[in-house]
């Protein structure tokens, strides 16, 4: 009975879940989590490697995957993507924006090829997402999007300014999308993970800045990418998340909720 009542209020089963970055570290956590959830899982990213490893991880434990490339920085590529998606599973449902790169250069030295990198990648690219499979989604029945913010989108952060910058761009982004988008029945939600050890930050993550990030963090550890996917199902869950739209979830042991 308990199971079947949390089944009902967060499963996907029958919904196709696009996961636009997929094949790195914690979108591919999202990428099982959503697919454990019930979805159909479409793991997009352009190192057809790791992608399909992600698929076959998926489909190992019992859940549905498919591998489709993207470069989620050109609009042909998303709406072919979206294409793709519909002639593979039937329906695009669910999208989360989670393609993203960071850059640690010193601030009077970032070049405006590096600027423009870290914003095209983060902000650009959920805008394509939005719109293109936003606009899908407001006349075949609502949906759900996803974005990816960061902690840094509320403090600025020593080291990572185009990164924070694009980062509290796509927070306020998401809330302007889901104004606009309310009425059509897609949800637009950010979730803003803390410290997760990933590839895009292990260049700043010296022992001297570990050390500070745990001093500013009260559960003082780093996440763990799994513990993204409880907030990410229910953001992106029709029955459990069916009044939420333009929020912000920080999960991040306590970090934006830190005053010395």
């Amino acid at each position: 009975m308990k199971h079947d009542y949390l089944h009902e209020l967060f499963g996907l089963s029958g919904q196709t879940a696009v996961v636009v970055g997929g094949t790195g570290v914690l979108g591919g956590a999202l990428a099982d989590g959503l697919a454990a959830a019930g979805a159909c899982v479409v793991v997009a990213g352009r190192n057809a490697e790791r992608g399909e490893a992600r698929v076959t991880a998926i489909r190992e434990a019992g859940g549905d995957g498919h591998f489709i490339a993207v470069n989620a920085v050109e609009r042909k590529s998303i709406e072919d993507l979206l294409s793709a998606t519909i002639k593979k599973c039937g329906s695009a449902d669910i999208l989360v924006n989670c393609a993203g790169v960071n850059s640690s250069i010193p601030y009077d030295e970032i070049p405006d090829d590096d600027w423009d990198r870290v914003l095209n990648t983060n902000l650009k690219s959920t805008h394509l997402g939005c719109q293109i499979f936003g606009s899908h989604m407001a006349t075949c029945g609502g949906g759900a999007i996803l974005n990816i913010g960061s902690v840094s989108a509320d403090k600025p952060l020593s080291k990572v300014f185009a990164y924070s910058a694009s980062k509290a761009a796509v927070v306020n982004y998401t809330q302007n999308v889901a104004r606009e988008l309310a009425t059509k029945d897609v949800r637009v939600n950010v979730l803003c993970p803390g410290f997760f050890p990933a590839e895009q930050n292990k260049k700043i993550l010296s022992p001297e800045r570990i050390s500070q990030i745990m001093g500013q963090t009260p559960m003082d550890r780093f996440g763990n990418p799994h513990e993204l996917v409880g907030a990410a199902v229910l953001l992106c869950s029709k029955n459990a998340g069916s009044f939420i739209t333009g929020t912000s979830i920080y999960v991040d042991g306590g970090f934006t909720g830190m005053r010395i």
